[in-house]
């Protein structure tokens, strides 16, 4: 009972990103610059808990087979996930859905699911493992959380319901976490690092073909955003050295 008390406190984790994220849309307005900024922000977070906390931990006990394997589902995971979630948008769209929420409630419904099934994987091989991957989805999920609240106002939606889709994203994350913990409780060492290796997969090919094609969107200056890639990676990084 201990390990799910705790793996539902360290699920939390990811939506409070969401949620610093909407607090601050509602306050205020960011240039596109700044938003470029923080997600290069975000990127270096991502960069870091791969090379950091996971590969590492990887390179222990795991065949090469296994590693390759790993990676190649999660990356496909991935793109399956995108293809998914931008086809059902698309019929959103067609379907002329004006509420402004539902073609962004699915696809960070979807990233949320995604951050509670590492979150929950990385759990089942040690309760630390799983804190430090919850803890850098909170600094990956400000822009999110900021980005969606921006969007559900800038099409009127209403603030009681832009509220109720922030608060109920705490759903599909506990619903990753919960599969993830209990698909990898219990495995062997290399099976256990194997499906470290998938989320390594999902994660990267998420960053470098999601995140960072969004966060030069705006352009913003180049020394800000290396700046920002640079402080992200050293903020995870010191974290992972001095908690880990």
């Amino acid at each position: 009972m201990g390990e799910i008390v705790s793996l539902v406190g360290i699920a939390l984790l990811p939506s409070a990103g969401m949620l610093i994220g909407a607090l601050t849309a509602h306050w205020t307005r960011l240039s596109g610059s700044v938003m470029g900024a923080v997600l290069h922000g975000a990127a270096g977070v991502a960069v870091a808990v791969v090379s950091v906390e996971l590969m590492p931990r990887i390179l222990d006990d795991i065949a090469p087979w296994q590693l390759v394997a790993g990676f190649v589902l999660g990356a496909a995971a991935s793109v399956a996930m995108m293809k998914g979630v931008n086809r059902v948008a698309g019929n959103l769209a067609a379907g002329k859905a004006k509420d402004g929420i539902g073609n962004v409630y699915l696809p960070v419904a979807v990233d949320l699911f995604g951050d509670g099934l590492m979150i929950g994987i990385g759990s089942a091989v040690s309760g630390g493992l799983g804190f430090m991957l919850a803890l850098s989805q909170v600094v990956a999920n400000i822009p999110g959380g900021f980005a969606a609240t921006a969007h559900m106002r800038d099409k009127g939606v209403s603030a009681a319901a832009r509220w109720s889709a922030i608060g109920s994203l705490v759903v599909p994350v506990f619903v990753g976490a919960g599969l993830g913990f209990w698909l990898l409780r219990g495995q062997s060492a290399p099976v256990q690092n194997a499906a470290l290796s998938f989320v390594v997969g999902m994660l990267l090919l998420a960053t470098i073909e999601d995140l960072v094609p969004e966060a030069d969107e705006p352009q913003a200056d180049r020394s800000v955003t290396t700046a920002a890639f640079a402080t992200g990676f050293i903020f995870f990084a010191l974290i992972a050295l001095y908690l880990g």
